[in-house]
């Protein structure tokens, strides 16, 4: 058996619903697609204390929102509770309106399916949620098991000898589909450890002193990088993230501009991320290093837009040249009335503001077409390509040029 199928037989499925039509009816159409096991549970309870008689959790529940004794709510609840991080497909019969609400319990919750499920639905969930979670438990078991000894000196000792390295993820435009830039993305892979994972490590960074040795390792890698493709014909913007720790230093603009200056870069091209929600305190001096920046021709862009608590009060403080939106406000948006309404609403303040817009976590066409309909400046996400070092970047980008029509505007 070859294809996502093969995945499937290798994994495990709970169903969880009162009805034991409706249950069994899943269980059915998952057997059909290639699931290997398929565990039913009649509610709630009885699902925990089935999952706790299996030899490895489920690699994905199906869960009915209305039942008796525990609900589908409570049950998710429970399973965030209990460090359970399979993912979660929601069905009901209820409005859509409803379920979507439901969907953003938790970051496990993947999918909000309508009853009676129908074999297509369930199709593209499995797709969605088993394939790539095997595939990270066959791939990525060395890097899920790690970090074990993660300290300061280790962190210290990897900024010091390298390891900490940028990837970039292109950045395309949603009218041409022509790369136009790239983020950078730090990378850690460890040699015992294998690779560690960016939000611990920069946590780490900023808890200690080491925040500022690990951006300016970065960037000085990144603008070297973004100087060699320039030196043969890919002239790229880049946006790197700067943590807001950062800008309360004296020297970090001088600091920012000679590394700039060092490896020839226009200021233009270079756009310092900060994210939205870490920005939210009013600190004179940060404000004044982006007024600066800003003066001296950098781009700045408020990363994660939509997940912070003072999105208007930030753009009114601080002079922004971007908005990007958060893939929390992307992803699915398709087909979900009030992730589209909102995502509308902010690329038109965007524009209003004559600010560019950057749109994260695109993973379909549909999100595309949609984005391109929203008037998106660019886009960026699995469906156009996955970060990657440097120096696989212009073979990407040649093998791009045969995807254009797929992302061109259609006329």
């Amino acid at each position: 058996m070859t294809g996502p199928e093969s995945h499937w037989a290798r994994c495990c499925v709970l169903v969880v619903d009162d009805s034991e039509l409706q249950r069994r009816h899943a269980a059915r159409l998952c057997s059909e697609l290639g699931v290997g096991r398929v565990v039913e549970a009649a509610h709630g309870l009885d699902a925990l204390e089935r999952a706790a008689l299996l030899e490895a959790p489920p690699d994905l529940w199906i869960i009915d929102l209305e039942m008796p004794e525990m609900d589908g709510i409570e049950l998710v609840e429970a399973l965030q509770l209990r460090g359970v991080r399979s993912p979660i497909v929601l069905l009901s019969g209820r409005e859509s309106e409803l379920i979507e609400s439901v969907q953003s319990l938790g970051f496990s919750v993947k999918r909000a399916l309508r009853k009676p499920l129908e074999r297509k639905d369930l199709q593209e969930a499995l797709q969605a949620c088993l394939v790539p979670q095997r595939a990270a438990a066959e791939g990525g078991a060395r890097a899920s098991a790690m970090p074990s000894g993660i300290d300061a000196q280790a962190l210290e000792e990897a900024i010091r000898c390298g390891q900490i390295v940028p990837y970039f993820q292109p950045k395309i435009d949603t009218n041409t589909g022509i790369l136009r830039g790239v983020e950078a993305l730090a990378r850690w892979n460890d040699p015992e450890r294998g690779m560690v994972p960016p939000d611990q490590f920069i946590a780490l960074a900023e808890r200690t002193s080491l925040i500022h040795a690990l951006t300016l390792s970065v960037l000085d890698q990144s603008f070297a990088q973004c100087a060699l493709w320039q030196s043969r014909g890919m002239r790229l913007t880049m946006a790197v993230n700067v943590s807001p720790e950062l800008l309360t230093r004296h020297d970090i603009v001088t600091e920012i501009c000679a590394l700039q200056q060092q490896h020839g870069l226009h200021p233009s091209q270079i756009t310092l991320e900060i994210t939205e929600s870490t920005a939210v305190e009013s600190q004179g001096a940060a404000h004044a290093a982006l007024a600066r920046l800003r003066l001296k021709g950098f781009g700045l862009s408020i990363d994660d837009y939509g997940t912070g608590f003072s999105s208007m009060q930030q753009l009114s403080r601080i002079p922004f040249t971007e908005l990007k939106i958060d893939r929390s406000f992307v992803h699915g948006a398709h087909r979900r009335k009030s992730l589209r309404v909102i995502l509308e609403s902010a690329l038109d303040m965007a524009r209003r503001l004559n600010l560019s817009t950057v749109a994260e976590g695109v993973e379909t066409l549909e999100d595309w077409r949609m984005l391109q309909s929203f008037g998106c400046t660019s886009a960026q996400g699995w469906l156009i390509a996955k970060a990657m070092p440097g120096s696989e970047l212009p073979a990407w980008n040649k093998a791009h040029g045969a995807r254009l029509p797929e992302f061109r505007l259609p006329r």
